[in-house]
């Protein structure tokens, strides 16, 4: 299972190239590619989504959020900025929800190269 993040995914969309964008055509066409629940949000936040991205997206399945969930991203996050690094909100809760369930993440964001160095996070850049 890998899950992917919305810098990734948009790419994908857009018929980017890259690494991360193979990762994800062949995740989906294995079916073991996921979503975690922030991602999702983000996507569908998008009010002029293509509704064959939109139908795309609501087939990959989401990460479910485990009992705790949010007190383990509060403390990821402050572990973070205890390192003098940023940690915007949405990431610390897409990263939790791919460490809660051990799935690697593909992004483009650099961010989580600084969150993975403070936590279990892996990272599929």
């Amino acid at each position: 299972m890998l899950a992917v993040d919305t810098s990734s995914f948009i790419a994908y969309l857009q018929g980017e190239n890259g690494k991360d964008v193979q990762a994800i055509d062949l995740a989906l066409k294995e079916q073991y590619l996921s979503l975690p629940p922030i991602v999702l949000t983000e996507l569908l936040s998008d009010y002029s989504l293509n509704p064959d991205f939109q139908s795309l997206i609501l087939e990959v399945p989401a990460l479910e959020v485990i009992y705790g969930y949010f007190e383990r991203a509060g403390r990821l996050r402050a572990q973070v900025r205890s390192k003098g690094h940023k940690a915007k909100l949405a990431d610390i809760l897409i990263a939790q929800s791919c460490i809660d369930h051990q799935v690697p993440l593909i992004s483009r964001d650099r961010d989580f190269l600084t969150i993975r160095k403070c936590s279990s996070l892996q990272v599929f850049t």
